[in-house]
């Protein structure tokens, strides 16, 4: 066992005299308490290490001891439903209302397990060997892996049972000879990515239920977005919203450095939320990762590397998972604050010249793939970016959308007015629609890439109107120009904005989006040959269905799509009667 001795302490940094062999990453624990500690530069005898818990107390002369192993987690049954801090430590759960200093290892769970392999099976690392389910009668059922970095041939397995989840239920026996216990739960270091047999390309969408992602910036499964904002934007608003309504199969929410009430309100939350697809607590197929501002530094750092092993785990058994990161901006502050006190030459804005090396091997840990064991799994990663001022030209901003396919631009003025969703959809964009488009097609909207260009292209014109329009005045546009702002607005209000509280637009299906899109392509090209037979704009905006297509989303839910076919047949009756009239009042 490695020893060393603390020789001088600043913050969460501190530097320990050594002559055994420690190696760079690897698990400390620091004085009388155990505080938790990582290894992050070694020279000549000193060790430094960064320091994961408060190190209040601590004093030069006080013992280091090395773990002999990288900084790890344990992965296991035990995860969905829980809460836990940075480092994996739970934070719910009877007995569990105070986290003491020092490693904290939680009670065993207890699981259902359902042996599905027989002695003499020869099983290689990733491979499933049993099912369990909680112990007491909670959904889910979950797959048990073998480590990734051990195989061997089954010499023994438990029977059909009720066993915890650090008991040895399975003994293998190696190349060499020598037996290994496995028991439902293994440890992972949570700086190496798990292994995989091979990365597939990004695959179909990760439906949100949001229209203006689901429609205008669709991120693919495997795919990587970020979600850029400044402060009352609505960035946890919306990754919460998503986390309750896409389709993954598990949910990691990971709250890295955010503000210590907005982390109360979530993780109170979400433990009362009901999963719209089941019907049962949603926090049956999540794991909350809870990091706030005002714990130590070092473990927001380690907290984001938690989340996403976390994530990799699960998506080893074969399942979707979706990991939402909010926010990687307060990572990067704890990077620049630990690189500060390590005397490193800082980059742009303070932060640490590795900046962008980080920010990669986070993001790049997101991919569809074949897994070990040969099944499709998935990681979508959806991170939150807070610049300050909502200047997009900081050091984070920049540096994550060399990363990530989709960029979620959130904008104040839209907040400010209420307007939810609040993203900008001229600034914002998805390198992944063009690879969607063909799911769309087999989904019955063979028209979705021509629709969503054509909203994208209405939006980027209004853009430009307004600004016309605020220097001559609205009514001195040409009445094409200003059909072509009506028509931008019903997008607007009628299509992208969703109030999450209401039952019938909280969330929106794909047949619903579609059928959405439809009648407003319609009503804009029956509008334009209108106006071009003379009809002025302000005619059709008095129009019954103008005010109907503004409230479709919360008037039709998802059960009740036959409601469109009335609005069809209304706008042809409107625009019918319309230019029957108009061209009437032209015959002499």
């Amino acid at each position: 066992m490695n020893t060393a001795v603390i020789r001088r302490i600043s913050g969460p940094v501190l530097r320990g005299a050594t002559r055994d062999p420690f190696r760079i990453h690897e698990a400390v624990q620091v004085g009388g308490k155990g505080l938790l500690g990582e290894v992050i530069r070694m020279q000549d005898d000193e060790i430094t290490v960064q320091l994961f818990e408060d190190g209040t107390g601590l004093r030069p002369g006080d013992p280091v001891v090395g773990q002999g192993m990288p900084l790890s987690v344990p992965l296991g049954p035990g995860l969905l439903g829980h809460i836990f801090d940075g480092l994996l430590r739970p934070l719910s759960g009877e007995g569990r209302d105070f986290l003491l200093p020092g490693r904290f290892d939680p009670p065993p769970g207890r699981f259902l397990f359902t042996p599905l392999v027989e002695p003499g099976r020869i099983l290689k690392g990733g491979d499933p060997f049993a099912t369990v389910r909680p112990a007491d009668g909670a959904s889910g059922e979950q797959l048990c892996l073998i480590p990734p970095d051990q195989a061997g041939e089954v010499v023994s397995i438990v029977a059909q049972g009720e066993w915890t989840d650090d008991e040895t239920v399975c003994q293998l026996k190696d190349g060499q000879g020598r037996l290994i216990d496995i028991a439902m739960s293994h440890p992972w270091p949570v700086r190496r990515p798990r292994p995989v047999t091979q990365r597939l390309p990004v695959g179909p969408p990760l439906l949100t239920g949001q229209r203006i992602l689901d429609t205008l910036f669709p991120v693919a499964r495997g795919g990587k977005a970020m979600v850029p904002g400044g402060f009352g934007t609505g960035k946890t608003v919306l990754l919460e919203t998503i986390a309750k309504w896409c389709d993954a199969e598990v949910i990691i929410y990971l709250g890295c450095g955010e503000r210590g009430n907005e982390m109360a309100g979530v993780l109170d939350e979400f433990p009362h939320l009901e999963d719209p697809r089941t019907g049962r607590p949603l926090m049956e197929r999540m794991v909350v990762i809870a990091n706030t501002s005002n714990m130590p530094v070092a473990a927001r750092e380690a907290s984001v590397y938690t989340g996403i092993t976390v994530a990799e785990y699960f998506r080893d058994q074969g399942l979707k998972v979706a990991l939402m990161a909010d926010s990687t901006s307060r990572w990067a502050e704890a990077l620049r604050e630990v690189s500060g006190r390590l005397g490193e030459l800082p980059g742009e804005a303070g932060y640490p010249a590795y900046l962008s090396t980080r920010l990669a091997e986070f993001y790049e840990r997101a991919a569809r793939v074949i897994t070990l064991s040969g099944k499709n799994g998935s990681l979508t990663v959806m991170g939150a970016v807070s610049p300050p001022s909502s200047d997009f030209t900081e050091p984070v901003t920049i540096q994550t959308k060399r990363y990530v396919r989709n960029f979620w631009a959130l904008d104040r003025k839209r907040a400010q007015a209420r307007f939810y969703p609040a993203i900008d959809p001229v600034l914002s964009y998805s390198e992944d629609a063009d690879t969607l488009a063909s799911w769309w097609s087999q989904e019955g909207a063979p028209d979705w890439a021509e629709h969503r260009r054509r909203f994208l292209t209405l939006l980027e014109e209004q853009t430009r109107l307004e600004r016309m329009a605020r220097i001559l005045g609205k009514d001195s546009l040409p009445q094409a120009q200003r059909l072509t702002l009506l028509c931008a607005e019903l997008v607007n209000d009628g299509f992208l904005r969703q109030s999450a509280f209401s039952v019938k637009d909280r969330h929106a299906s794909p047949r619903k989006q579609t059928r959405m899109m439809g009648l407003l392509i319609r009503f804009m090209d029956r509008a334009a040959a209108a106006v071009a037979a003379g009809v002025g704009v302000e005619r059709i905006i008095a129009l019954s269905i103008t005010r109907r297509l503004q409230r479709m989303g919360e008037e039709i839910g998802d059960e009740e799509l036959e409601r469109f076919d009335a609005l069809d047949g209304l706008l042809e009756t409107d625009f019918g009667s319309l230019v029957t009239a108009s061209g009437e009042e032209r015959r002499p």
